[in-house]
């Protein structure tokens, strides 16, 4: 009986020991099924939105497409006229840049991003809550909203030190000239990496739109496992794209 009862314990100890070493690989992997799911969703919604807007047009009316474009494009061309005077600590802001719920957007979710050097692909959501960083990545409010054009900087923020979900773990993988794409409702934009900063949280002015440019900065905490730096990677828009 004693013998059995030391096996038990020894079978039951190294089955413990086996969940905790593999419990990081495991959860990587649900999150990642989780995140398609996330995007497969949005791809299914947009569908709806382009067959909606192609009814619209055949009746000369304009789409909710054309409404959310035209009201995210006048959102970057204010915050870059006003000098984005709302925006502090590169990391503190939750409010939502606009609230995409009248559009049927229920949970914010604008596009994804893909990185191909750190093998990701992630939700973008408007507003960085608590609640959206658990999910993927966020748009910082009072930067630009990811649809591209001269005079804006998309600001997509996104943890590092989350032991289940990878997220932008590895952002310090990324190296001059890497491509990353966003997809949003209406086309994929192509960003190439041209430059990469750590800064403290109060340099607010290294995130800011600069003239002219039509730029992603990555942001991240810094070092792995700490908050009292941002790691920066700037991406800007691949000519002819």
């Amino acid at each position: 009986m004693r013998i059995n009862r030391r096996k038990i314990m020894i079978i039951g100890l190294f089955c413990l020991g086996l969940a905790i070493f593999l419990y990081p690989t495991i959860s990587n992997e649900i999150n990642r099924y989780l995140l398609k799911q996330q995007i497969k969703n949005y791809e299914d919604f947009k569908q709806d939105l382009w067959e909606e807007a192609r009814t619209q047009e055949r009746e000369e009316k304009s789409s909710i497409l054309d409404e959310m474009y035209n009201e995210m494009k006048a959102y970057n061309e204010k915050i870059y006229r006003e000098g984005q005077k709302n925006l502090s600590d590169p990391f503190a802001y939750e409010k939502p840049s606009m609230n995409l719920e009248r559009y049927g957007i229920a949970d914010n979710m604008i596009a994804y991003i893909n990185i191909p050097r750190m093998k990701i692909e992630l939700p973008i959501y408007l507003g960085a809550t608590k609640e959206n960083m658990k999910k993927g990545a966020a748009q910082l409010s009072e930067t630009s909203l990811p649809i591209g054009g001269p005079n804006t900087n998309t600001v997509i923020a996104a943890h590092r030190g989350m032991t289940s979900k990878e997220m932008f773990r590895h952002i310090d993988k990324l190296q001059l000239g890497d491509e990353i794409t966003i997809t949003n409702f209406w086309y994929t934009l192509s960003y190439k990496v041209v430059e990469i900063k750590i800064i403290k949280p109060h340099e607010i002015e290294k995130i800011l739109i600069q003239e002219g440019r039509d730029l992603v900065t990555l942001i991240s905490c810094n070092p792995y496992g700490a908050n009292y730096e941002r790691y920066l990677v700037y991406c800007e828009r691949v000519e002819g794209d």
